[in-house]
């Protein structure tokens, strides 16, 4: 199973490119289709996926019927749907669903989401190169040109986010939700003096963008 394939099945058209766009700039790879019933049908023949996003309200089979049908290939899902109601949520749930997404959503949610499924099912990456850097996850280290460069733990958790949503601007509130959680009382500041000591620990100040009154935004 290629953890990196998504499967998108969402029969909003800009929904589902706006997904997929924003998807391939993760460095995942996409597959969509807007037909409940011809995904069922591309399945049997090609299920090497590592999540799946269901929309619930599908033309052909809808998004509950379509759940079990996929779980059987091993494969977890997160619905994103306009249907907000508590029993539709339920049903998503405890039918198998890993998590259930309400629309509008931010993307960078979607991402974040995504990222702590695939590492609870066993497919979030534990290494990715950036530059000449390797970050490991799993042992919260970051090496440039093979020597390692001791970071603070928030410094690795803020590089993290960025990695991982390289070329999305995050903005600075989002951040501190990320990586110092909902219940930080400090203020954004904290996040900017971070953000100095990443650009000097690793020499990132020309990928490292300032938007203004706006946050940052990590580029190749």
């Amino acid at each position: 199973m290629q953890k990196s394939n998504i499967l998108i099945v969402e029969d909003e058209e800009p929904i589902a490119r706006m997904i997929a766009m924003n998807l391939k700039v993760a460095g995942y790879e996409p597959t969509i289709f807007q037909d409940g019933q011809e995904a069922l049908e591309a399945l049997k023949e090609h299920h090497d996926y590592g999540l799946a996003l269901l929309d619930v309200m599908l033309p052909g089979i809808d998004g509950f019927a379509l759940l079990p049908e996929v779980r059987q290939y091993d494969i977890p899902v997160i619905f994103l749907t306009a249907r907000d109601d508590l029993s539709s949520k339920i049903s998503g749930l405890t039918g198998g669903a890993e998590d259930y997404i309400v629309k509008p959503f931010e993307v960078l949610e979607l991402l974040v989401r995504i990222e702590k499924v695939l590492a609870r099912s066993g497919g979030g990456a534990q290494k990715v190169t950036f530059l000449d850097m390797e970050i490991n996850f799993e042992e919260h280290s970051v090496r440039k040109n093979g020597q390692e460069i001791p970071l603070k733990p928030m410094e690795f958790d803020l590089l993290a986010v960025l990695v991982k949503n390289k070329n999305i601007a995050i903005s600075r509130e989002k951040l501190l939700h990320l990586v110092w959680g909902v219940d930080f009382m400090g203020e954004t500041r904290t996040v900017d003096v971070h953000i100095g000591q990443l650009r000097k620990k690793l020499g990132l100040n020309s990928h490292i963008k300032t938007l203004s009154k706006v946050g940052y935004r990590l580029e190749d």
